[in-house]
């Protein structure tokens, strides 16, 4: 255990004294806390006392950007952090980060130690092929926040488990995974994680061109961000709880939710929508998304958005009971102008809103509406 060491109070201090040195063990540990582990580490040289402080570090910050050019340097960097830190000492944070293409033995010999010593938040950000999970990889009792990115240029390697055993996670962020059918014939893979709080998909498809099931009753924050080859992923929400719904993609191609009633908890909403490949049906569910999204307070989109919404047929003639709440929107401009009457179709509903403003700033145009 690190002892605390208590120094008395010179009121004429010497402009020379190592004052930095006269701190607890535990606020220079803080300090450490916010420095890449390498100048961390490098700490070592300053004097006796520093010589192993570094290994009672419970963050761990290992980036590859610090050896420039050197990357084997860095995983021998890498091996002997883990070999030499302090091993009764809890792991609070762990952010890796590695460019080029790494070892699946390195990526399997980090996660283990994350989890054997209780890692609470993990991020790693990584270039691997056909990496080797763990069962106990999703299955950690302490930990909180999870980001993943395990990439192989512009292919997807990555299956993603049929379900977790994460009982702590609040903040789960995935990148180019893989969503496959569980026992029960759906891809549900979120439905036992009870404290999710912020949940986001970056570039994954789900096998089989099966609905990803986002199933949670905690969940508070989605966002959803497609790419190129995203069209065909498809998702319906049960997420009675959800309070703001971001969405970045091409080509909606279906129904949120089987029932209106349960995304009436979103408030906030951004949609940033384009048209990959010309789906007659595309422009048909984004209108169906803003009926179902009907209770939302604030909607910011982008203005080629609302040139997708624009090809519905006749749109301008089309019954929209919705939008009632809605107490502001937002239109970024870029690549395309607003189509004429949209702002106008969105804001029908609000007949005894005021407009509070209008300001164009950062590309952004900003109407704001007060009951």
């Amino acid at each position: 255990m690190m002892k605390r060491q208590r120094h008395n109070h010179n009121p004429n201090p010497n402009p020379n004294q190592d004052r930095l040195s006269d701190l607890s063990d535990c606020l220079l540990l803080h300090i450490l806390s916010f420095l890449d582990t390498k100048h961390a580490v490098q700490t070592c040289i300053l004097s006796p006392r520093w010589n192993n402080l570094w290994k009672h570090l419970s963050s761990l910050k290992l980036s590859s950007i610090h050896f420039p050019k050197n990357l084997k340097g860095f995983t021998k960097f890498v091996s002997h952090v883990l070999s030499l830190r302090n091993d009764t000492t809890s792991l609070l944070a762990l952010d890796f980060h590695r460019s080029g293409t790494m070892d699946p033995r390195l990526l399997k010999r980090i996660l283990k130690y994350a989890f054997s010593h209780n890692v609470q938040q993990l991020q790693v950000d990584v270039k691997c092929v056909n990496p080797q999970f763990s069962p106990s990889f999703f299955s950690c009792h302490t930990l909180t926040t999870l980001k993943l990115k395990i990439d192989y240029y512009y292919s997807h390697q990555n299956l993603f488990p049929t379900s977790l055993n994460l009982p702590q996670i609040t903040n789960l962020s995935l990148h180019r995974f893989i969503f496959c059918v569980g026992d029960d014939g759906r891809v549900n893979p979120f439905s036992t994680l009870n404290k999710l709080n912020t949940l986001v998909i970056t570039g994954c498809i789900v096998r089989d061109y099966l609905n990803l099931c986002i199933v949670n009753a905690t969940l508070a924050n989605l966002r959803i961000q497609s790419g190129f080859s995203m069209s065909e992923m498809k998702f319906q929400l049960s997420t009675p709880n959800l309070c703001t719904f971001v969405y970045r993609g091409y080509d909606p191609l279906q129904k949120l939710c089987e029932s209106n009633i349960n995304l009436s908890s979103i408030e906030h909403v951004n949609l940033n929508v384009e048209m990959w490949v010309t789906y007659i049906e595309s422009p048909l569910f984004l209108l169906n998304w803003l009926v179902e999204l009907g209770n939302m307070k604030s909607l910011s989109v982008t203005s080629r958005t609302l040139k997708v919404l624009s090809l519905v047929p006749n749109l301008l003639k089309v019954e929209f009971p919705t939008l009632y709440n809605l107490k502001s929107l937002k239109v970024e401009m870029g690549g395309s102008s607003i189509p004429k009457g949209l702002v106008e179709f969105l804001l029908q509903n609000a007949p005894s809103a005021k407009l509070m403003g209008f300001a164009e700033k950062s590309g952004w145009m900003i109407l704001s509406s007060e009951r």
